[in-house]
């Protein structure tokens, strides 16, 4: 899509006046991407006024936009606990300190911290995604080490804080009632994406202009799901927008998931519209 507006403007240079800047940023998945090249003096190479992302969305009818000023998504944070005991033999529990167990109460204990200790007007999520320990070779024994790992989610500092606490305090304090040790790590990998209400709003009418107003949620709901592209909206005004992918075949990230080349032409259209709205007759720098 990027590169299908690129052809479309370098062939019609008279359409727009200004410079614009195509980025084509590496390892968004491994949420890295962005920082390194802002690392790399991005901004200092190639100097702008604004900066503008896009991302499909297969829950979102093709020719359809949904885009919001404010945090749009989430913050993401991971996190690893590892909880050491003694171990022992299965048919021995009593002379052991089993931390399967422990890493049960952990895993229900968890959920509360969003339910009992979050404002219930913010939003949180805590999700586990890995527990390793033990072997199904040896199912005898009871094994001395475990670890459990998973994400947080949030849309603010003071909620990213509660829930580091919080997690600290029960690993921990759970640990010692079972006569066991825990370590946690906690990373904050990538904050909030937060969108320039002035750029939102820009984004807005360059998307309406080409698939009509009715067509462009200017106020949707902020997803949990997080995007390092909010790193470059920490250095840059901009706006992050979700097109519609209408795709039945699953969500993003599943196996069965296919993009939909139906779509494609819109996002095009909306990179051009974006810029001959943005650049008609003032001299500014534009990225996307």
């Amino acid at each position: 899509m990027l590169l299908g507006a690129a052809k479309y403007l370098a062939e019609n240079r008279n359409s727009f006046y200004g410079t614009v800047y195509f980025i084509f940023q590496p390892a968004e998945e491994k949420e890295d991407g962005a920082l390194t090249m802002i690392k790399d003096k991005l901004f200092e190479r190639f100097p702008m006024d604004a900066i503008y992302g896009l991302h499909n969305d297969p829950r979102i009818a093709v020719g359809h936009f949904a885009i919001r000023s404010g945090p749009m998504m989430a913050a993401d944070d991971t996190w690893v606990v590892t909880f050491r005991g003694t171990g022992g033999h299965g048919a021995l529990p009593h002379l052991a300190t089993d931390v399967i167990v422990l890493v049960a109460e952990f895993i229900l204990s968890l959920q509360t911290i969003v339910s009992r200790n979050i404002r219930p007007t913010d939003s949180a999520v805590i999700s586990v995604g890995a527990i390793q320990s033990g072997s199904f070779g040896s199912l005898n024994v009871l094994p001395s080490e475990i670890r459990v790992g998973g994400i947080a989610r949030s849309f603010t500092e003071e909620v990213r804080d509660t829930i580091e606490r919080r997690m600290q305090e029960l690993a921990h304090g759970l640990a010692t009632s079972f006569g066991c040790a825990a370590e946690v790590v906690y990373n904050r990998e990538l904050p909030p994406l937060v969108n320039d209400v002035h750029s939102t709003e820009r984004a807005i009418k360059a998307a309406g202009s080409f698939v009509g107003a009715e067509n462009v949620d200017g106020n949707t709901t902020p997803i949990m799901a997080s995007e390092d592209f909010a790193e470059m909206l920490k250095e840059k005004p901009g706006a992050y927008i979700s097109m519609g992918n209408g795709n039945k075949s699953g969500e993003v990230h599943s196996p069965t998931y296919n993009f939909n080349d139906d779509a494609t032409i819109f996002g095009v259209g909306y990179w051009i519209s974006l810029v001959q709205q943005e650049l008609q007759n003032e001299l500014r720098v534009s990225a996307l």
